[in-house]
């Protein structure tokens, strides 16, 4: 085995000798200083970083592909760097083995194997493919002009790159451990009615939810429509149901804001039985995005067509009081601040570092809370209940392949294990989260959390709401048709 290997490495190194004499004798041709100052551009991933920088400017797949091809270049650069490069010291080619016009002009001087710039974009080029295979093919011939231009110019051997390529590429992928694709939602479609125009809607309107006021852009949209403007300092609730009170025929009930509008139209929606159209023109639109609506014309075609889904609300009664719906996701402990911070940082950072910073520093500042889960005691860090399951299951979750599977989604991260904040942290970092002892997800019909101290305040749905000390939580209290 001993001998084979040795063999391997000795026609490996000959092959890549034999390809770097052989391809200096080409003519000189102006691709060579095209070369040169393209690998001189994607130094320190400056041209991937620059492409994701573009990407970033636009939502959807295009924002997540900047997103993950950024965290793959930084993650192959350390494993190569780091590992590879201090671990498998490899001498760099000669440089009288070239022409002087493809040297560059202050060479590399580290360990030769694997290629940094070639593992750098791979894993840029595997990541936003794993995103979007349209962008990702579109930038293949870009990373592979890169990767052989560290040969071309001289300062790496082919193998290098090869070995470099395939890294990158395998990094980009790990990521999908800790990073799960967002997949096609397969929800039941239902039937609502019609209404291009806005005849029969009574749409609620709240500006202070957004950054701009909407409302020219939705009565020029849906002349026929009612728009209702909430009175500051109101419950939309109560606007809501007393408006509905006085008015004559509503066929459906819209709402143009954020999740926390969302869900007061949606309580009073399931209420009176009217299907519900989503308008996302708030800071917090996650009800809208798993829906499968990025904008108002997404929400224009489903009202038009008549097209809708089947959700399911989850309910919170806080110490005996009035059942509160939502939509999205309610919690305690941490979970109030960690919202706070994650909305604060998102639009700076992106949604992914800003739930992971947010998250670190909860963990770091928070006081374990000691609570009583369906009467058996606990001491916990903070707790999340989503409205259906979330994916991942593990770190941050995000979206819902569903929205009508009946279930509370309760996930806790335990305070009464030695090292637990630790733990957690490993296990994130690991993707191994599911597995973890100091992280608990369960799919539960139904949740009691008692708190046993000073009274809590509840977060739901992205607004930090009430404070109490008991919080029965129930799945699947109302069945709702929202256009889709």
């Amino acid at each position: 085995m001993r001998n084979r290997l040795r063999r391997a490495t000795r026609s490996l190194r000959s092959a890549d000798r034999g390809f770097v004499i052989g391809s200096a004798s080409w003519p000189r041709t102006a691709a060579d200083r095209g070369l040169r100052q393209l690998t001189v551009l994607a130094d320190h991933g400056k041209l991937w970083f620059a492409i994701a920088g573009v990407l970033a400017t636009r939502k959807g797949p295009w924002r997540r592909a900047a997103l993950r091809g950024a965290a793959s270049i930084a993650l192959s650069s350390a494993v190569t760097n780091g590992l590879g490069k201090a671990l498998l010291r490899r001498r760099r080619p000669a440089v009288h083995l070239l022409p002087r016009h493809r040297r560059l002009r202050t060479p590399p001087s580290s360990s030769s194997f694997p290629s940094g710039h070639a593992a750098s974009a791979m894993a840029f080029t595997t990541a936003v493919g794993v995103e979007s295979p349209v962008l990702g093919l579109a930038l293949v011939p870009l990373a592979g002009t890169v990767a052989y231009s560290r040969v071309h110019t001289g300062v790496h051997w082919p193998s290098d790159v090869v070995f470099g390529m395939a890294l990158g590429a395998g990094v980009a992928m790990a990521t999908i451990r800790w990073w799960p694709l967002r997949a096609s939602p397969a929800r039941p479609r239902r039937r609502a009615p019609a209404l291009p125009t806005g005849e029969g809607l009574l749409l609620l309107v709240n500006p202070s939810s957004g950054i701009r006021d909407p409302s020219a852009e939705l009565a020029d949209r849906w002349p026929s429509a009612v728009l209702l403007h909430p009175r500051p300092g109101t419950d939309l609730i109560d606007e809501l149901n007393a408006h509905l009170d006085r008015a004559p025929r509503v066929a459906a009930l819209g709402v143009a804001g954020g999740d926390g509008s969302v869900a007061a139209a949606a309580a009073v929606a399931a209420d009176r039985g009217l299907p519900l159209l989503v308008i996302p023109t708030g800071t917090l639109n996650h009800f809208a995005r798993d829906l499968g609506i990025t904008g108002t014309q997404d929400s224009a075609a489903a009202l038009a067509a008549g097209s809708a889904v089947q959700v399911h609300l989850g309910a919170v009664r806080i110490d005996g009081g009035a059942r509160q719906r939502f939509v999205n996701t309610a919690g305690v402990g941490g979970y109030p601040e960690l919202v706070r911070l994650r909305e604060r940082w998102q639009p700076r950072w992106g949604k992914w570092p800003a739930a992971a910073f947010a998250l670190l520093r909860v963990l770091i500042e928070a006081e374990p809370l000691p609570v009583l889960i369906d009467g058996r005691p606990h001491r916990i860090w903070l707790l999340f209940v989503g409205s259906s399951t979330y994916q991942p299951r593990a770190f941050a979750p995000s979206w819902r392949p569903r929205l009508n599977d009946g279930v509370l989604d309760v996930r806790y991260i335990r305070a009464d294990l030695a090292l637990s904040r630790t733990r957690f942290i490993a296990g994130a970092l690991s993707g191994a989260l599911v597995h973890n002892r100091a992280y608990v997800q369960r799919e539960l019909e139904r949740v009691s959390i008692e708190v046993l101290g000073a009274p809590t305040t509840l977060a739901a749905d992205g607004e930090l709401g009430r404070t109490g000390r008991v919080f029965d939580f129930t799945a699947h209290h109302a069945v709702l048709d929202v256009y889709s």
